[in-house]
C-alpha cells in the first residue's frame, strides 16, 4: 500500500486566501510529528510559515507566543527580572522528548494541538493562566482559556480547520513565584507526572497545575495555603482514583501516588516563603 499521500503543499501568504477546509488538509507548523509516521488520510499541506508571525512579542502585559514559534526560540528567551516564573519557560521547552533536532524545528502550536497529556507547552501555558486566540475557518476569532483546550489524550476543541493562532501569558502570572515538579522513567523520557504550582507575590494562595498523569491538564486555585490534606482532598475531587492516565510511561496507580506526592512538595515549598 502506498503511504505517501500527499499530492500538494500550499504556501498562502495569509489564512483568508483558503476557501473552506477540504477534507484531508492539514496545517503544516514544524512538521515533527506530521513527518513521522503515514498520514493516510492527508492529501495536502498548508504552510504556516509564509504567515510571518512574530514569534515572541514582550510587552507589559505579559508574553504573547505564536502558534508557529519554535520551541528553541522560546527557550532562549530571555525574561525580564520582573518575571519571576520566567524560568519555567526554559524548564518546560526542556521537559520535552526532543532531540536538538526536533527543539530546533518544532512549534509550540504543534506541541499544543497535539494534546498530549505529557505535553509541556501544555502545562506551562496552563499554570501561567494563559489565553488561547483560535482562527475558525469560518468565523470570527475565538479566545479560550488553555485549561479549557485540552480535553483528552490527543483531544481538543479545534472545529475542522480551525487555527491556534497565538498564546498570551499575562503579566501577572509571570511574576508569580513557582515550583516545578517532574518525573520521567529515563532522564530524557517522556514525563509520567508534571506538576507546577505558582503563588501571587505577597499572597499565601497557591494556584497548582496537574499535567502528564492525567489525561488533561487539571488546575486547581486556593485563596489561602491548604492544609496537607485539605490539598489531597481537593485533588481526589478533581481526579478520580481512575481518572489517571494510563500508559508504558506508568500505571494509574503511580501517577496517583506521584501526583500526590509531588503536590505536598510543591505546598510545602511555596508555603515556606521566598
Amino acid at each position: 500500500m502506498d503511504l505517501n499521500t500527499i499530492t500538494e503543499v500550499k504556501r498562502p501568504a495569509s489564512p483568508d486566501e483558503l476557501a473552506g477546509w477540504p477534507q484531508g488538509h492539514a496545517w503544516l507548523g514544524g512538521g515533527t510529528w506530521l513527518f513521522s509516521e503515514p498520514q493516510p488520510t492527508l492529501n495536502t499541506l498548508v504552510d504556516l510559515t509564509g504567515f510571518g508571525w512574530p514569534a515572541l512579542t514582550v510587552t507589559e502585559a505579559g508574553l504573547e507566543i505564536a502558534a508557529t514559534c519554535r520551541v528553541i526560540e522560546l527557550d532562549r528567551l530571555s525574561p525580564p527580572a520582573s518575571w519571576l516564573a520566567g524560568p519555567l519557560l526554559r524548564e518546560c521547552c526542556r521537559s520535552l522528548l526532543a532531540s536538538f533536532k526536533v527543539m530546533n524545528t518544532a512549534t509550540i502550536g504543534g506541541n499544543i494541538c497535539m494534546s498530549l497529556p505529557a505535553g509541556a507547552l501544555i502545562a506551562l501555558t496552563v499554570a501561567l493562566e494563559a489565553r488561547y486566540t483560535l482562527w475558525p475557518r469560518d468565523g470570527v476569532p475565538r479566545m479560550v482559556d488553555a485549561t479549557e483546550f485540552v480535553t483528552g489524550d490527543h483531544r481538543n476543541i479545534l472545529a475542522p480547520g480551525e487555527l491556534l493562532r497565538s498564546i498570551a501569558i499575562p503579566a501577572t502570572a509571570l511574576a508569580k513565584r513557582y515550583a516545578f515538579r517532574r518525573m520521567t522513567l529515563t532522564h530524557l523520557g517522556r514525563s509520567a507526572a508534571l506538576l507546577i504550582g505558582t503563588q501571587a507575590p505577597g499572597t499565601g494562595d497557591l494556584t497548582l497545575t496537574i499535567t502528564a498523569a492525567t489525561p488533561h491538564p487539571v488546575r486547581l486555585h486556593f485563596p489561602a495555603m491548604p492544609d496537607a490534606e485539605g490539598l489531597r482532598a481537593a485533588i481526589r475531587g478533581s481526579v478520580s482514583d481512575d481518572g489517571f492516565f494510563d500508559d508504558v510511561n506508568g500505571t494509574p496507580a503511580y501517577k496517583r501516588h506521584l501526583t500526590y506526592h509531588f503536590a505536598e512538595q510543591i505546598r510545602q515549598e511555596l508555603g515556606a516563603g521566598a
